[in-house]
């Protein structure tokens, strides 16, 4: 028997390659957004119910936590999108390669935090 094996698995120590990085990210990110889809829908229903309800709504939203909540949602539809996008591309047999495959998920994270961080300064 290998003495030198770990008597336990820290997921913490596991580096991942980026591609295999993103493809969580977008099951993170669907994951994100369907459990955010009743909150959403409730706000879409305040909106539109009564001019009150649309006052109360624009209050809530003025809070930081609620700012946060709403550019962290953000944030998973704009990396599902991309990552999204990109897996059609390799369904497609496009950007199969290591490099090309490692290229695409470095420009999936560098598009979705950039567009989240323009749409968190245009939020806030």
């Amino acid at each position: 028997m290998n003495k030198k094996r770990p008597v336990y698995l820290n997921p913490l120590q596991i580096r991942l390659p980026l591609p295999a990085l993103v493809s969580i990210l977008h099951r993170i990110s669907g994951v994100l957004l369907f459990l955010a889809l009743p909150l959403l829908l409730l706000m879409l229903q305040y909106s539109l119910h009564s001019e009150e309800t649309y006052a109360r709504l624009l209050e809530v939203l003025q809070s930081p936590l609620s700012k946060l909540f709403l550019l962290v949602v953000l944030w998973g539809l704009i990396q599902h999108f991309c990552s999204g996008i990109r897996h059609l591309a390799l369904d497609m047999h496009h950007g199969i390669k290591l490099v090309q495959a490692r290229a695409s998920s470095r420009w999936v994270m560098i598009i979705s935090l950039l567009l989240t961080l323009l749409a968190g300064v245009k939020l806030w």
